[in-house]
């Protein structure tokens, strides 16, 4: 009998210890900072800001600044407050391709309304074919590749004997869509560079919360230009995949607009006519 008794008191004090951590885990303000420390946010992680339906509803405030974002990842696409040029981001340096097609680098206070990026390990490498576009290029990558239910790493370093990218100028609210962006978008034409392709090919139930399918962006060797690639054909070049088992998602908080918009369409022939 007092065994039992014994057992039971633990139990009692377990409950009460277990109870006690929760409350108070519950009671913690975290900020969008503290997120940063997350264990789930190990390197083989694809962290995503916000979701591409956000972007596509033309929330395009910052929601996080680069400072903190660069504690996720050495390796990444996305954009700027008010839609203002394309990101990349390759070992570790973070970069801002404006509208006038040169890349800048990006300050810790810049913001983002929406980014993908994680540290960049390679899994797999070959060889591209030469003479591939970028069609013949996702064939090709889709035939390699283990299965298209996970998020893939891109990276594709070699010379284009011709290139074509574009990116978008800032927009002022009421912030229109995309779509209505892109009908005006500055595109840039590249003959026999040399660069690197960025990017991640995301799974189809992705689909609005990312890009399904291949979403890649161009630095050129220089580092002086680039964008949201359109088009390409490469002469030579290899790719390396990073196979990212895991998937973390951080939304606007809810002062954000992101709480008032209708999330429920489907936009993927919006988010086609928008990407290319």
């Amino acid at each position: 009998m007092l065994g039992k008794q014994k057992i039971a008191l633990l139990t009692i004090i377990v409950i009460s210890c277990l109870a006690f951590l929760l409350i108070a885990a519950c009671s913690v303000d975290k900020t969008t900072s503290d997120y940063a420390a997350n264990p789930v946010t190990e390197r083989d992680t694809l962290t995503q800001i916000s979701t591409i339906d956000a972007i596509l509803g033309g929330i395009y405030d910052g929601i996080m600044d680069y400072k903190i974002l660069k504690r996720y990842g050495d390796f990444g696409i996305g954009t700027f407050t008010s839609l203002d040029g394309e990101m990349l981001a390759v070992d570790g340096d973070f970069y801002q391709i404006k509208a006038d097609g040169v890349a800048y680098p990006v300050t810790d206070s810049h913001e983002t309304p929406f980014a993908a990026v994680t540290y960049f390990d390679v899994n797999d490498e070959w060889d591209v074919p030469s003479g591939i576009n970028y069609n013949g290029f996702q064939e090709f990558l889709d035939e390699l590749l283990p299965t298209e239910n996970t998020f893939y790493a891109i990276r594709v370093d070699g010379t284009f004997s011709y290139m074509k990218t574009r990116s978008v100028p800032a927009q002022t609210k009421p912030y229109p869509p995309p779509v209505e962006v892109t009908k005006n978008q500055p595109e840039f034409e590249f003959v026999n560079e040399s660069g690197t392709l960025v990017g991640f090919r995301c799974p189809p139930y992705s689909a609005g919360v990312n890009v399904v399918g291949y979403h890649l962006h161009f630095l050129n060797e220089s580092k002086n230009a680039g964008g949201h690639v359109l088009e390409f054909t490469l002469e030579n070049g290899t790719v390396k995949i990073d196979n990212t088992k895991n998937f973390l998602m951080i939304l606007p908080d809810e002062t954000s607009d992101f709480y008032d918009i209708d999330l429920t369409p489907n936009n993927q022939e919006e988010l086609e006519l928008a990407e290319k």
